[in-house]
């Protein structure tokens, strides 16, 4: 598979009042983001709260979605892990199963050396079918991946790209250099994707998208179609939005956001918990004057 183009969704996980998921709003949620025109799908990612799931609840909602979707989009799953081990069989399950592509995360907590963090890669895109994106976002995890492992991994065959959320643009550019029609690098920043287009950036895998579906898509697509000042009006339009859906940690803003537009996805597991009220005002205020909630 080539890499995607366009703005992949980082999905939500819905949870009951029970905190078990909610596959019946999980359909609507993905039904909802194909009708919008949402490029690709991401599940079990940093937005979907995998952390504080089973690795069941991870493969029953993996297994869900690829069904779902059944080839109408790419399906992009989350499989990354701090062990090499549980990311290296996760991987293949997912990839058994059906993912077009998988998401992996640098080994988080224990880190690594150069020589690790390659390896912590390559030995999972050496065992499956489907292609690998590589995550770097050194606020979670302490530790980036550093442009010299990009350079190596770029050119694995089965590496297809890089999702950069330092935000850091002096280091996406630096990778920039390493682009090509098979490594492809989307922004993990909804306020640098077109920042990140004008560097290269095949598109971007996005919180906003799962309130502005459209609109984050039409964002990539103008910007694509050289309709540069078109996509940047986009971004600066939502751009309070953006921010008030990361006046907290994600994904707590962005469920909250969807209650208020009414497609409430549930609550959140421990330690992950309700909005402070000042930032609750805050998140209302910004999609109140953006027209998206009364």
């Amino acid at each position: 598979m080539k890499p995607i183009k366009g703005s992949i969704v980082a999905m939500v996980t819905p949870f009951k009042e029970d905190e078990s998921v909610d596959f019946e709003r999980l359909e609507q949620t993905i039904e909802y983001q194909i009708k919008n025109g949402t490029d690709g799908i991401l599940v079990l990612g940093t937005t979907g709260e995998s952390t504080t799931m089973t690795h069941e609840e991870d493969d029953e909602v993996a297994r869900f979605t690829i069904e779902k979707v059944n080839g109408r989009i790419p399906v992009i799953v989350g499989a990354g892990s701090n062990s090499t081990q549980t990311q290296l069989e996760k991987s293949i399950k997912y990839s058994k199963m059906g993912a077009d592509a998988l998401l992996l995360i640098s080994p988080y907590y224990n880190k690594a050396n150069t020589q690790g963090m390659i390896r912590h890669f390559t030995v999972c895109a050496d065992a499956v079918d489907c292609p690998v994106i590589l995550y770097n976002i050194p606020g979670r995890t302490g530790c980036s991946i550093s442009e010299e492992v990009v350079k190596v991994l770029s050119k694995h065959p089965n590496i297809c790209g890089i999702k950069e959320a330092s935000g850091n643009i002096s280091y996406a550019t630096s990778i920039a250099r390493y682009l090509s029609d098979d490594f492809a690098m989307y922004s993990g920043n909804d306020d640098m994707i077109t920042s990140l287009l004008s560097i290269g950036a095949s598109g971007v895998i996005s919180v906003l998208s799962n309130i502005l579906p459209k609109q984050t898509h039409d964002m990539v697509s103008l910007f694509h179609e050289g309709k540069v000042k078109e996509s940047l009006q986009l971004q600066l339009k939502y751009l309070d939005v953006i921010h008030a859906l990361f006046c907290e940690v994600n994904p707590i803003p962005v469920k909250e956001a969807m209650r208020l537009m009414d497609m409430s996805v549930g609550g959140y597991r421990l330690p992950l918990c309700e909005m402070a009220p000042e930032n609750q005002k805050r998140l209302h205020k910004a999609l109140k004057e953006a027209g998206l909630c009364e």
